[in-house]
């Protein structure tokens, strides 16, 4: 086994067939996250808190969400870098970039899917929650591109046994103040992303592991007990 794979959140390489695997999932988390971050957005009635610092930071200086994220992503990995004295990761970076792209793109005027929804600002916040939820256990369940946020957060439960949920929302606390700081727009929205995403991940990877008995790369610890399928490689 090689040395980064005793690192939570790490990768290693696997064998072909379970790689594309897990891309494809990776991919689908991403996909289902941004979608659920429009929603935030489109609700107006609060975002998640790093879209709060994201459109806060926005109305500060001439970037896009995707870039504004990727300031966050390069400051999470240098975090988790100097934790576990590693080099540092690319994957989260490219998975921060591309769930505010796919944002960005779905704000576009000519895109805009939401305003075909028959749904009220407040049940599309709901879906919004129930989405990025299950997409954050998604992407940690890859093992590929764990977003930059979550990965430091796995490190504090590695090395402070701290639930998942607490470290999230120390992490997300923080940039909830700081882009309220610059204007990002607080509501409903953001607590509802605070009390219920970050306590329904967990929850999400659980079921994820039982029903569609899918592996956890991410967290590991989590389903040592779900039988491993012949021929795949552990991540940590």
């Amino acid at each position: 086994m090689e040395k980064n794979a005793r690192i939570p959140g790490g990768t290693v390489r696997r064998r072909l067939p379970y790689a594309a695997r897990h891309i494809g999932i990776w991919l689908t988390g991403c996909v289902i996250f941004s979608f659920g971050g429009y929603l935030f957005i489109y609700a107006s009635l609060g975002t998640d808190p790093l879209d709060v610092f994201s459109l806060g930071l926005l109305k500060h200086v001439p970037l896009t969400i995707g870039v504004g994220q990727s300031v966050i992503a390069v400051l999470c990995i240098g975090v988790w870098a100097a934790w576990y004295r590693r080099r540092p990761v690319v994957t989260p970076l490219v998975t921060f970039f591309l769930c505010g792209s796919i944002i960005d793109v779905l704000r576009l005027r000519a895109v805009d899917p939401a305003r075909f929804l028959p749904f009220s600002h407040v049940a599309d916040m709901l879906l919004a929650t129930v989405l990025c939820a299950y997409a954050s256990a998604l992407i940690i369940m890859s093992g590929v591109g764990i977003r930059a946020m979550d990965l430091v957060a796995i490190a504090m439960v590695d090395k402070w046994h701290w639930p998942l949920w607490i470290s999230k929302m120390t992490l997300e606390g923080t940039l909830l103040v700081s882009g309220w700081l610059m204007g990002g727009p607080v509501g409903v929205g953001t607590l509802c992303f605070l009390g219920l995403v970050d306590t329904l991940i967990q929850p999400c990877m659980w079921a994820n592991g039982r029903v569609l008995r899918m592996r956890n790369l991410g967290m590991p610890d989590l389903d040592r007990s779900l039988p491993r399928p012949e021929g795949e490689l552990a991540s940590v």
